[in-house]
């Protein structure tokens, strides 16, 4: 079908259905004969009004694609920047090594910051510890959902992921990192849809999470959570993805993302 433009065509529909109105014999008739041609009207009015709207183009463009690619470009430049960012950070530091050798104040600023380095999560860190993966529901080649159940019950959620984390924390983990990304308490867990964005980066499932500590007590830390035993429920129901083992050493890397402070006190 081909729209012409301007205000000539609804102006022509209006016109025509007007005549029509008027040349009929004045008689009882019922009302959806006097209602056709309004409609037939309204309609020409509605088929105009879209066509100069789309300008020729397709109002219902499917945009994914570009989205996608939109996606892909951030991702490069997040990448990159974080690049520059660490090249500068060593930079910096090489800088304060050098002048510490012939400043005391920035020698022994230095030494203090190096004592804490480890506790502040700046140090790789080995040891006894628990692995936690979590993933999605596999999808059925029918393209059909189990009963009862819809799209959300599928996915790994923020909520599955913090569950896990806050159990790991409160059964003693020294130190943890999800997606082999150090995680500090200043450290925001985030789901945007069925993918995991943790310090400006997105990560799809599964999800794996690390932690350092005894693991008979993380263990037993992620039994006594609420949260994770709802979880491991629908791994039965739904065949959502959970995995947890004790190794008797695992690694998490130091953080390696920004140390902007953004507030400080002067300690007394």
């Amino acid at each position: 079908m081909e729209y012409t433009s301007g205000a000539a065509s609804w102006q022509k529909a209006l016109r025509r259905a007007i005549a029509a109105l008027l040349r009929r014999p004045r008689q009882s008739r019922p009302g959806w004969s006097v209602g056709v041609p309004l409609i037939a009207a309204a309609a020409g009015l509605l088929f105009t009004t879209t066509a100069t709207t789309a300008g020729g183009t397709a109002l219902r463009e499917d945009r994914r694609p570009q989205l996608n690619q939109l996606i892909e470009d951030r991702r490069a430049d997040v990448a990159s920047n974080e690049q520059r960012a660490a090249a500068l950070r060593r930079e910096i530091e090489n800088r304060t090594t050098s002048l510490a050798g012939s400043d005391g104040p920035i020698r022994d600023q230095q030494t203090r910051a190096a004592g804490d380095r480890q506790s502040a999560g700046f140090t790789a860190l080995s040891g006894p510890g628990v692995t936690v993966e979590l993933d999605d529901a596999p999808r059925r080649s029918d393209g059909t959902l189990p009963e009862g159940a819809t799209n959300d019950d599928l996915v790994v959620h923020q909520g599955d992921v913090q569950a896990v984390v806050n159990a790991l924390w409160a059964g003693g983990a020294e130190a943890m990192s999800i997606m082999n990304v150090r995680v500090l308490a200043t450290s925001a867990v985030r789901c945007v849809g069925n993918t995991l964005l943790l310090h400006g980066r997105v990560y799809s499932p599964p999800f794996k999470i690390v932690a350092i500590g005894d693991p008979a007590a993380l263990q037993q830390a992620l039994a006594d959570s609420k949260g994770v035993r709802e979880f491991r429920d629908l791994v039965d129901d739904y065949k959502l993805g959970y995995k947890e083992y004790a190794s008797s050493t695992v690694t998490v890397p130091a953080f390696e993302d920004s140390t902007t402070l953004r507030s400080a006190t002067v300690p007394r």
